[in-house]
């Protein structure tokens, strides 16, 4: 399996972007997909997953109301839209797959950068 992320940028705070992590290889094992992010100094953190087979969401409190994640089954491809962007949004964002549902990922991308400008 091989992720590739992409549509990170340059923002200014309450801007918006969209990223997509495609999926490629041996994806029918997928349960579910998430974004991860990952700023200078800080540990990795959960921002938000689907489920592959349903759509079912989950969204970290820093995400709620301001990203929606979404998936597109027939081009392997999960998106997450970002609204309302703030400085504290600014890291690098990585997806990954995960086979089962104890979240466990297995697989996943090289990492899209966001920066977010006051």
């Amino acid at each position: 399996v091989q992720l590739q992320a992409s549509g990170g940028g340059l923002v200014q705070s309450g801007g918006s972007l969209r990223l997509s992590c495609a999926a490629s290889g041996r994806t029918s094992s997928s349960y579910m997909m998430g974004w991860f992010r990952q700023a200078p100094g800080k540990e990795r953190e959960f921002v938000a997953s689907i489920t592959t087979r349903d759509g079912n969401t989950y969204m970290s409190d820093s995400a709620k109301g301001r990203f929606t994640i979404s998936r597109d089954v027939a081009v392997k491809t999960v998106y997450l839209q970002m609204n309302s962007l703030k400085p504290e949004d600014t890291a690098v964002y990585y997806c990954a797959l995960a086979l089962n549902s104890r979240a466990q990922y297995a697989y996943w991308g090289q990492g899209t950068q966001v920066t977010v400008s006051s």
